[in-house]
């Protein structure tokens, strides 16, 4: 289990007793006599997140009480539990009553303890929590160690974290499982008929390269994984002003997260033949960059002609998205931090989804907001998909005009995948602006709980 939990209660683990407003006032009359002195003293109302420690009679930790919104309000946060480990004193702890939800609960109090302590030293707090009856504390590590290791990637600056290094943690993530590993570099992409991996990172002396990762058996319904790898982005002779590229570190956080997702297929060892692709690449400005209106010719054979350098991800996405349809997945999932136009439509922490596969559609749906792992569905809207016509080519990379971004991505990747039997696409920012319980600002985990949760229901 991971280190946050312990296994089994003691006679010193504290009890963490969750309250309401509505609830505080018997709570707090049901309390011995100096700790509801103590109580009133502190003139505590359980308001969401906040915090009281009772002491007992010897000045020990008697119990904690801990604000959650009440049953009727109209947004409860189930992740606010994890702002317990940045609040409680060194200790082990256990819950006295049942918060909103036990499992979100526990699963944010684990994530809650999450430090990035690359550079700085940022110790984890030295708290521990017995988890629930009935948890399964097993999976929940799986998914908190998943979590974990898309921050760590996603927060290591690209002096750091570019092509190689990616691929070097991929290497990682495969030997530990038995998966077998394979890594196309540089000038070999478009000899193997890689163009637009090769196009898009070519003017970075930091060698493109596409990591493909295959595990479980082949009997197995074909799962490909697919995650946008561009491990910093200027935005290309389109350049991006020093805004916009401020926190362009994270441009590879769909590689991160599908390395997360395979992370807990791998380590839940569902009944699936796995496939993980990565275009990974860096986004740089060179006399040899991709210009605006030039045109390649893709994997598939489509010609796109660049309608702007700054839409390079769904560019190396389409090759790779092309490789795995070649094999016909059963299902076939992309991530990427792709547009902005999908913060403007939904903000930082609800990315959209595509998907013409209505079954597929309603699962991730219930079971994004079963897991506190929020999305959202959008349209493959058709009457949108002439908005990426070409006058020279077969398909323009980024239409002009500022409607629909985020479809009109979808749609332009929805040219790529054919043969496969279902399709899913998820358009996440991979970043967290302002820390909220549970989750730190900085990279952040987004879709793959949910991905994970749903091929656990089909192929567990």
């Amino acid at each position: 289990m991971h280190s946050v939990f312990e296994t089994a209660p003691t006679s010193s683990t504290i009890p963490i007793t969750f309250a309401t407003k509505a609830t505080w006032p018997a709570i707090r009359d049901g309390l011995a006599a100096p700790a509801r002195q103590f109580a009133l003293a502190s003139e505590f109302a359980a308001k969401p997140g906040k915090c009281l420690i009772l002491p007992s009679a010897d000045g020990q930790i008697a119990q904690i009480i801990f604000g959650l919104e009440d049953e009727d309000a109209k947004s409860r946060d189930l992740f606010r539990p994890g702002a317990l480990p940045d609040l409680l004193p060194p200790g082990t702890y256990r819950f006295a009553n049942a918060p909103h939800d036990s499992y979100l609960a526990t699963l944010a109090f684990a994530l809650g303890s999450y430090r990035f302590s690359r550079y700085r030293k940022a110790e984890a707090p030295n708290v521990k929590l017995v988890p629930p009856d009935g948890i399964d504390a097993s999976d929940i590590t799986r998914m908190t160690e998943a979590a974990m290791l898309a921050r760590d990637l996603i927060n290591t600056p690209s002096n750091d974290m570019g092509p190689e290094e990616l691929a070097q943690a991929a290497r990682i993530l495969a030997t530990r499982f038995g998966a077998d590993f394979n890594c196309i570099v540089g000038d070999e992409l478009p000899r193997q008929n890689f163009p637009l991996i090769h196009a898009v990172g070519m003017a970075s002396p930091r060698a493109a390269r596409l990591i493909d990762i295959t595990w479980g058996d082949p009997s197995h319904p074909k799962v490909t994984l697919v995650g946008k790898g561009v491990c910093f982005d200027t935005g290309g002779l389109d350049l991006k002003p020093s805004s916009g590229m401020l926190i362009m570190k994270k441009d590879m956080g769909g590689a991160a997260n599908v390395l997360a997702a395979a992370m807990m297929v791998m380590d839940a060892k569902l009944k699936v033949r796995l496939r993980v692709l990565i275009p990974a690449v860096e986004n740089a400005v060179a006399g040899n960059a991709f210009r605006p209106l030039d045109i390649f010719t893709s994997r598939k054979g489509l010609t796109v002609e660049i309608g702007n350098t700054d839409a390079e991800g769904r560019l190396v996405l389409a090759d790779a998205l092309a490789l795995a349809d070649e094999e016909k997945p059963d299902l076939l999932v992309d991530l990427g931090t792709l547009t902005g136009a999908a913060r403007v439509a939904l903000g930082p922490d609800l990315p959209p989804f595509y998907t013409n596969d209505e079954t597929l559609a309603l699962d991730i749906a219930r079971l994004a907001q079963q897991e506190n792992d929020p999305l959202w569905r959008l349209p493959l809207w058709p009457a949108y998909d002439a908005w990426l016509d070409s006058k020279v080519a077969d398909i323009n990379n980024a239409p002009s005009g500022g409607f629909a971004g985020s479809i009109t991505c979808a749609l332009f990747l929805q040219r790529f995948v054919a043969a496969a039997k279902s399709w899913l696409h998820v358009d996440i920012y991979g970043w967290t602006p302002s820390a909220k319980p549970a989750r730190p600002e900085g990279g952040e985990c987004q879709a793959a709980r949910a991905i994970y949760k749903y091929l656990s229901e089909r192929y567990g």
